[in-house]
């Protein structure tokens, strides 16, 4: 009897589960944004969410902004030349080595414990927010969530939702935190499953990605997640490629990293 009631019991908790899952419809409009936040709510709280991270998802707005700018990633689908001009590649050249001999312990200091030399850091860097100057003006959680409820890519975006309330509980994130149009912080621009995942404190301080340190710190820490090892080549065809590949799936932007780094470190 103890048996069939508790097997009764996970029968009516997997079909309320169910329910919700099947509730939390994605859309291709604002239409249904608010009635898919309740039903990822009753989702998030049965997922172990806080009542911080809870309490933000329910501040959010559908970002018009964020789905403007998802649909217009074209930089992209330019040549590698034009793409480096774009970009402004040899100003971050220029810049980064400027700031590597600045910050010359904080980089010797990050080599030394990740293996990942200044020049593909400070590539990172350069491109994703010039330095630490343009880290973005979009509510964070709204633009996650919104792309969580889009339905291009809702699986993709729901796990960085998801990391993105757990890092709110954590204290790490807050519900004013801002950055990119697709929910990038900080000043190389981590979403947040990658906060969770490679987050690291530069600087004894706590974990707080618009800081020059924590930021490096998370960037090295990120690119020896993905097989970097000390020493080796970074250009393509070389071991450390492949680190970079997994910072952008765009090949462009790869190869535009692989030059940068090189450039800046002199080889």
């Amino acid at each position: 009897m103890r048996l069939s009631k508790t097997l009764a019991a996970a029968a009516i908790s997997l079909v309320m589960c169910s329910a919700v899952a099947q509730a939390a419809k994605c859309g291709n409009t604002g239409a249904g944004y608010e009635a898919w936040k309740d039903a990822f709510a009753a989702e998030a709280r049965a997922n172990g969410v806080g009542s911080k991270g809870l309490k933000a998802l329910a501040g959010t707005s559908y970002s018009t902004a964020t789905i403007k700018a998802d649909r217009n990633q074209k930089s992209f689908k330019l040549s590698l030349d034009q793409f480096l001009e774009k970009r402004g590649a040899s100003t971050i050249v220029s810049q980064g080595r400027k700031l590597k001999a600045a910050n010359a312990k904080l980089f010797a200091q990050l080599e030394k414990r990740y293996g990942v030399p200044p020049g593909p850091l400070i590539a990172i860097w350069g491109m994703e927010t010039a330095f630490g100057n343009y880290m973005g003006s979009q509510n964070t959680i709204s633009a996650v969530a919104t792309l969580a409820y889009d339905c291009r890519r809702p699986e993709f975006f729901t796990e960085q939702l998801y990391a993105a309330l757990k890092l709110i509980d954590k204290g790490i994130l807050s519900s004013g935190s801002k950055g990119a149009m697709h929910g990038e912080v900080g000043q190389t621009q981590f979403l947040p499953k990658n906060v969770l995942l490679y987050g690291a404190d530069g600087d004894g301080g706590g974990i707080n990605l618009n800081k020059k340190a924590d930021a490096l710190a998370s960037t090295a820490n990120f690119l020896r997640g993905h097989g970097w090892q000390r020493g080796a080549g970074y250009q393509p065809g070389e071991t450390n490629f492949a680190a970079l590949q997994g910072w952008n799936a765009a090949s462009v932007y790869q190869r535009a990293l692989a030059i940068m780094g090189e450039q800046i470190d002199g080889r």
